[in-house]
């Protein structure tokens, strides 16, 4: 029997899995942009699940029964010296980083600074709710109405009107994989095993996303790996 191959994705339309970010989109895009996904701590003890779970919410429910916490004001609560430290303990929580890269001591650190602060962690591979409509509204700010939505692996996809897909009025749920433009200029994207997701496009443009105070993280320079907190740490 012969074995079915894929064939490579389109650069445009899927996340790197490891290594080198930009240098992997092979001159696709310009720039991009690590966006953290935020903790989250609960506005009100009265419009959250008694167990502290989120599966019974949607996407609009959690946007109003939680706020953003920047990871810059976790470090602080747990006097990390930078935000690398923050994603290696989320990462070790997880089990998602090999013997000899994991950090038990900053896990429990920072396990122990979220239950004192009744915060929950960011969650892990997805877009998040809390930046899914401070990013989705920066798309529409450069002239996109429509975006695709396609799986991690590049092999289906979906468009979509960019008002359908937010929180507050989503005809269709925004999970995982990547989210593009029809002209192939932008891209958010998220990281299967990662508590941040990515978004590429032109040097001016990512500019423009780091200047916005709904969103945190960092711009990423030719070596910036997905593994960035150990290149940091």
């Amino acid at each position: 029997m012969n074995q079915r191959v894929l064939p490579a994705p389109d650069p445009y339309a899927v996340c790197p899995l490891d290594g080198r970010i930009l240098p992997f989109y092979g001159g696709a895009f310009e720039a991009a942009f690590v966006v953290l996904s935020p903790f989250m701590r609960p506005k009100s003890a009265a419009h959250v699940p008694a167990d502290g779970g989120l599966d019974e919410l949607n996407a609009d429910e959690i946007c109003k029964s939680y706020e953003a916490v920047r990871w810059s004001e976790v470090r602080d609560l747990c006097g990390f010296p930078s935000i690398a430290s923050v994603d290696v303990a989320l990462r070790t929580m997880i089990g998602g980083l090999k013997t000899g890269y994991a950090n038990k001591e900053l896990a429990d650190t920072l396990s122990t600074a979220l239950q004192q602060n009744d915060l929950l962690p960011p969650v892990e591979g997805v877009f998040p709710e809390l930046v899914q409509e401070p990013v989705l509204s920066f798309l529409q700010s450069l002239a996109e109405d429509w975006v695709w939505v396609g799986d991690e692996f590049g092999t289906e996809r979906k468009l979509h009107r960019i008002d359908d897909l937010k929180p507050a009025s989503a005809k269709s749920t925004l999970i995982r994989g990547s989210v593009f433009t029809p002209d192939k200029a932008n891209l958010w994207t998220a990281h299967w095993d990662s508590h941040f997701t990515i978004f590429c496009s032109s040097a001016l443009t990512v500019s423009r996303l780091a200047q916005n105070r709904a969103v945190e993280g960092f711009m990423c320079d030719t070596e910036t790996e997905i593994y960035w907190s150990l290149q940091r740490f």
